[in-house]
């Protein structure tokens, strides 16, 4: 089952997703649970259970909604960079693979749901796109064993990590300012509650723009493991339920092209993973019609 925040007439609600024919829509389910305000609370009280519970028999609540990132207001998201072998070979540095993992945070404002535009600011065009898989905190906790990291995580989603190119180059040791653009990238559409290690071990990533593929890799290629992102950032900090890590992004993304292809209005976007699904969004101008 899967399962998603949405707003519909109004108002902010989470339910399950259905799909069978004319029946399609959402399911709302916060109404039956007004102990878990948001999916964030039902995440962290191991509710999603209850949820897949309550769904059985209900009707399609809204058939006219928009997605919500599927966990408002983590406490943090946190992005693993270069950390595919192609994608370490782009940077043309001559480095050998890397000791540590590169991280940074991105705002959940700067992210906006499934089948919502990315937004394309005025003061710079290099909109760029990177697909991820987006695994979310179930159970927290502090220096985390690598064994047991699975153990941690409640549900799987998908992630466009979209990037303002020439604003990673404003400073020598960050990316922050050209992760952090409003509505630049996408999570979604819905989580997939975790339940066994092939549903990542397994994984496929592909990410088309206008139906063509750009990126095509498996996760097994990762040069740092989920398993072992887990229990990196739980050295130095506490994961609570809630948490997104973005995992990292194959080779393919726009800059890397020669010359490179930036994201323009109108374009369309796919993340794909069999067994989580697609996340597809559109692109558009943060004004209209661009006048610079």
């Amino acid at each position: 089952m899967r399962f998603a925040t949405y707003t519909a007439e109004g108002e902010t609600f989470y339910g399950a997703v259905s799909d069978t024919g004319m029946n399609s829509g959402m399911i709302a389910l916060s109404p039956d649970f007004p102990q878990w305000p948001t999916m964030r609370d039902v995440i962290a009280a191991d509710g999603l259970n209850r949820l897949a519970e309550a769904a059985q028999g209900k009707a399609v609540s809204h058939s006219d909604f928009t997605y919500e990132i599927p966990v408002p207001n983590p406490e943090k998201i946190l992005c693993v960079g270069v950390n595919f072998p192609d994608r370490n070979a782009e940077y043309k540095d001559g480095s050998a693979a890397p000791k540590h993992m590169s991280l940074f945070p991105r705002f959940a404002r700067s992210f906006t749901g499934a089948s919502r535009p990315l937004i394309r600011p005025p003061e710079n065009h290099t909109l760029d796109y990177e697909g991820e898989v987006a695994i979310i905190i179930g159970k927290g906790g502090r220096r985390i064993k690598a064994e047991d990291a699975y153990n941690h995580i409640a549900a799987l989603t998908l992630c466009n990590e979209g990037t303002i190119r020439d604003w990673v180059r404003h400073a020598k040791f960050n990316v922050t300012q050209g992760k952090n653009w409003d509505n630049s990238g996408a999570i979604g559409p819905w989580l997939v509650p975790f339940t066994d290690a092939a549903q990542l071990d397994d994984a496929r990533i592909q990410t088309r723009v206008n139906g063509e593929t750009r990126q095509d890799d498996t996760l097994n290629r990762m040069m740092f493991p989920i398993r072992e992102e887990i229990a990196y950032i739980s050295t130095f900090t506490t994961l609570v339920p809630g948490d997104t890590i973005i995992t990292g992004t194959p080779t393919g993304a726009g800059a890397r092209f020669d010359p490179p292809k930036y994201l323009v209005p109108g374009d369309v976007v796919e993340v794909e993973v069999k067994g989580i699904g697609i996340l597809r969004n559109t692109v558009e101008d943060e004004f209209g019609k661009d006048e610079t």
